[in-house]
């Protein structure tokens, strides 16, 4: 629904549209109360673990009055310059703002904000409040612990982000200009939105970043055709149906991360990593990781490896009669893959793959970006225990936590839209699948968390043991294409680039793609959209930066130079394969059954 200007503003249409946004505030009111009542006794008083941090914040702060009063009158002056400017445009003189937003925060994009005097007011000092706060927290956080540091930085800036003029009702001008001309329409439905939200998420606010009813998986997405061909607990196994009579010797293996559905890689023709793959004459496969439920609560890190890479490796030289593979792994589907290489290195099993592409993929933990905010011991505790309860953790609750990175972006630009605006959201793939969550059975998803993001374990060569062997990065030589996405806020592009230092092999290259984690890497050359960067110097500095400062930038996508690398170890070609013409056949048409449970 987009709200349109009505002909004249009927008071009693108003009236009435008001007392409906009223009963529908009531009933928003009444779940969310039924739903305390119900939670409250589950729920510890400080769930995020921030309290004790802050009370350290203050007492720093407390040390040093002096410095909290220099801040406090720096404050004040900028709102006297914006107090006078005001006075200033007021009377209808232009004149420079005392601060401005960042060139790429949307939210003060409407006109109204730079042309009225009250909301460019509510605005700057908006902005001069935010700046204090945010300044003073980091300044002061710099005397505590990394992690507290961090911790606060961070849940400042949600607070900060919650109390923008632009999510609320009557400071933001686009949403009282709405109002006014549907007569209160846009609050009725905004409300209506959020009563379905609250539905759908069972109690939980799910916030709709799409519309849910435009996009069915293996209608619209992920209709590259294949096959099912191969099926255990934990995965099924899709082979792709050819486009080329012939194709690459070596199979390509696709293991995308099991914390969402692989389908990011086969969202549609246009824009899948899959089908463009296939068309460059690939033999390709792809794990399609299971929903897992309390049945599998028991599935530790060893099975996803035995079952997962190590399980597809066999069923592929059974399709194909081909021993060896190439390998492309996205994310933690790319953590999985290198401690798989160093494993079966470890077993004298290193020639099984040729060559492997790492997609925004850490090794190293040290330096996790905000990810880490939530790791903690009292943070890991807490979620273990919810997730003994049920055998898993909740979808929903991951999404929330990488919306949270974003925030503006990925939380209130959508409570505007479809709440204050009373608009449905836009059809967008991408964000359909971003909330086609998925959940994580309790023993792996502990396993992972405190092995690699709490204690670092993968690099600390042969501490970490897969199987009951000592995990060494250092040993895997095989053929490595890394790619990095510069804006990415779950896998930062230099914690990504430490990997050149720690894999032993001797063929090795390190590619930079603009954007994030998702957008840089759906990136198709159709597109001509985010260019890349690449070194021909095969010396890795340690420095990402010295790395980037000779690196050169190329236009477009990075797929074109991957497909050019890979070439290498694609081996010759062979008549195209089609899936079922091995030993294994079909057990059902690709996308497969596992992809489709929702949650």
């Amino acid at each position: 629904m987009t709200t349109q200007p009505h002909p004249e503003h009927n008071p009693a249409d108003f009236a009435r549209n008001m007392a409906a946004a009223a009963e529908k505030c009531q009933l928003i009111m009444q779940e969310f109360l039924a739903r305390q009542t119900h939670d409250i006794g589950d729920q510890p008083f400080d769930p995020l673990n921030v309290g004790h941090a802050f009370s350290e914040l203050f007492t720093h702060m407390m040390s040093d009055p002096g410095q909290v009063w220099k801040k406090q009158l720096d404050l004040w002056q900028d709102y006297l310059h914006l107090w006078q400017n005001t006075a200033q445009h007021l009377l209808g003189e232009e004149l420079q703002p005392v601060i401005a937003p960042d060139k790429k925060d949307k939210r003060f994009n409407d006109a109204a904000w730079n042309q009225n005097a009250v909301f460019d007011f509510l605005k700057q000092s908006y902005l001069l409040s935010a700046r204090f706060l945010q300044r003073s927290v980091s300044e002061a956080a710099g005397n505590l612990p990394p992690h507290d540091a961090r911790k606060l930085d961070f849940y400042t800036r949600q607070f900060v982000d919650a109390m923008s003029p632009s999510n609320f009702l009557m400071t933001n001008p686009e949403v009282l200009k709405a109002t006014i001309d549907s007569n209160g329409e846009n609050l009725v439905h905004g409300l209506q939105n959020m009563l379905n939200d609250l539905e759908r998420g069972h109690g939980n606010l799910r916030i709709s970043m799409t519309d849910l009813q435009a996009f069915h998986v293996g209608q619209n997405l992920a209709i590259t055709p294949g096959k099912v061909v191969f099926q255990n607990d934990l995965i099924q196994l899709i082979q792709y149906e050819p486009t080329t009579k012939q194709v690459h010797k070596t199979p390509l293996l696709v293991i995308p991360a099991w914390i969402n559905k692989y389908y990011i890689l086969d969202l549609q023709p246009d824009n899948s990593v899959v089908k463009w793959l296939v068309d460059q004459g690939h033999t390709v496969f792809i794990i399609s990781w299971v929903n897992p439920d309390a049945d599998l609560s028991r599935k530790s890190f060893d099975d996803y490896m035995f079952e997962g890479p190590l399980a597809a490796m066999d069923a592929i030289e059974q399709a194909t009669g081909e021993k060896q593979v190439s390998i492309m792994a996205y994310c933690l589907g790319g953590t999985l893959t290198s401690i798989t290489l160093a494993w079966l290195h470890a077993k004298k099993q290193q020639n099984r793959v040729k060559s492997v592409i790492y997609l925004t993929t850490m090794v190293d933990f040290a330096e996790a970006g905000e990810l880490s905010v939530f790791i903690d011991e009292e943070q890991l505790q807490m979620l273990e225990s919810r997730m003994s309860e049920k055998g898993y953790l909740e979808g929903s609750e991951m999404a929330t936590t990488f919306n949270m990175l974003r925030a503006n972006d990925l939380i209130w630009s959508f409570v505007i839209n479809n709440y204050l605006l009373g608009k449905d959201p836009f059809p967008f793939d991408l964000l359909y699948w971003n909330a086609d969550s998925t959940r994580m059975p309790a023993a792996m998803h502990s396993f992972y968390l405190r092995n690699m993001y709490q204690n670092n374990r993968l690099v600390k060569h042969g501490e970490l043991k897969i199987g009951g062997v000592p995990i060494d990065l250092r040993t895997i030589k095989t053929p490595t294409y890394i790619l990095a996405t510069r804006e990415d806020h779950i896998a930062p592009w230099k914690s990504t680039y430490v990997a050149t230092q720690i894999y032993g092999s001797e063929t090795l290259r390190f590619v930079l793609t603009a954007s994030g984690h998702i957008a840089g890497v759906v990136n198709p050359p159709s597109k001509n959209k985010y260019n890349h960067w690449v070194s021909h110097n095969h010396d890795f500095p340690k420095s990402p930066e010295k790395w980037l400062a000779e690196a050169e930038e190329q236009s477009g996508s990075w797929w074109p130079d991957y497909n050019s690398w890979q070439k290498s170890y694609a081996g010759e070609k062979v008549p195209a394969r089609k899936p079922g013409s091995g030993k294994l056949k079909p057990i059902e048409d690709a996308p497969g059954s596992y992809v489709k449970v929702m949650v």
